[in-house]
């Protein structure tokens, strides 16, 4: 006769409610954070076409936002895995399915472990720039951000019961609890939260330079690079070949159409302006910028108050070779075609001989090695 096949038994401790209950209210609210920082982020990449554009002040809210962004996703790697940890004997009960709220139980948290370590996973490699996969990124991360949400809304929706019974240290549920398993579950849990602070602060210091010292295990450091900024794209990547100061033509396109040169926009009133470069990867740095203010270009070429302007540059690889400015980024003193990095012209990789920075907009939106201005009314 051949043995039964039993399914695996669990004999650890910390497999528990209580202990699921507090993780999951920790990895909840990096997940909420996380969600809600990168709609913020997708929007103002992306804009929907009922919304006229984002404010362009505070400067640095992008930069605050973005930040938030990645380090509470990054908080959430430790946290997930301890979740897991933490209920990963419950994907072996059996039978698999006792009941119709069981099944839905189960369905729920398949889909919520799958979609959040898929989310967690690419956006970790993200910040490195690294796409080992056949998709688009953004807009597969998105989508999947609202997997995550729905699913996890699903799953506390189903567990409410059992997370009210185990919501705080004096509940019915985990007063019932062996006592000698408290002890054992602070330290656990004192262990993940001091993981989730090692992790951030090793990391954060890429967009908070005030722990820039600190930044150990992230991929960016606000001061290695041209210039003393980082370089996501460098304009070979760019396809972006030696622009000759003399060959440089900057087209504006509006009721006064104007084609100026290099020479030309030094000629014009330049102004300086400290503004944030803040990249979707998670790292950001002041910077002291000067050029000219797209406003007086604007007002040169007779655009109306409430004109958008579409961005072009000579660039001929990669996305965001076209981007637009709202009317209250195009009308912001602090929005410069800039010439100069911290007083010195723009390296090449910088976006020589002229590149957009604008307040409180993300980093690939900073359009390098600008060529055409369009007034769009």
């Amino acid at each position: 006769m051949r043995p039964r096949l039993l399914p695996p038994r669990f004999t650890g401790r910390l497999h528990d409610p209580r202990t699921a209950t507090v993780l999951g209210r920790w990895l909840g609210a990096a997940f909420a954070v996380c969600f809600a920082t990168g709609l913020i982020s997708h929007g103002m990449q992306h804009p929907p076409s009922w919304l006229s554009g984002f404010p362009s002040r505070p400067v640095g809210a992008y930069r605050f936002t973005q930040g938030l962004h990645v380090a509470s996703g990054i908080a959430a790697v430790p946290l997930l895995l301890a979740k897991l940890w933490t209920v990963y004997p419950r994907l072996f009960t059996w039978p698999p399915v006792r009941s119709p709220r069981h099944g839905l139980e189960r369905l729920s948290v398949g889909l919520l472990v799958g979609a959040a370590v898929f989310e967690v996973a690419t956006g970790l490699l993200n910040t490195a720039q690294w796409y080992p996969w056949p998709f688009s990124f953004v807009p597969v991360h998105y989508a999947m951000a609202w997997v995550v949400t729905g699913s996890l809304v699903l799953h506390v929706a189903v567990k409410a019961p059992d997370i009210g019974r185990h919501w705080s240290r004096r509940s019915a549920g985990t007063l019932a609890l062996p006592a000698e398993d408290a002890r054992n579950r602070r330290s656990l849990l004192t262990a993940v939260g001091a993981a989730v602070g090692a992790v951030t602060v090793t990391t954060v210091g890429q967009s908070f330079t005030p722990l820039k010292g600190l930044d150990l295990l992230a991929p960016r450091h606000p001061d290695q690079g041209l210039q003393g900024l980082p370089v996501n794209r460098t304009a070979a990547a760019a396809g972006v070949g030696a622009v000759a100061e003399d060959g440089y033509r900057l087209r504006v396109d509006g009721p006064r159409p104007a084609v100026l040169t290099l020479t030309d926009l030094r000629r014009l009133p330049q102004y300086e302006a400290e503004l944030p470069i803040a990249c979707v990867e998670g790292w950001s740095k002041s910077a002291h910028w000067g050029g000219v203010r797209i406003l007086d270009l604007l007002e040169r070429a007779g655009a109306p108050a409430h004109a958008r302007v579409r961005v072009v540059s000579l660039q001929t690889r990669g996305g965001y070779r076209v981007s637009e400015l709202d009317a209250a980024h195009a009308r912001d003193p602090l929005t410069l075609l800039a010439l100069r990095l911290g007083g010195e012209e723009l390296a090449p990789d910088h976006g020589y001989p002229a590149r957009l920075i604008a307040p409180n907009r993300p980093g690939v939106l900073q359009t390098k090695w600008v060529c055409r201005l369009e007034v769009l009314t």
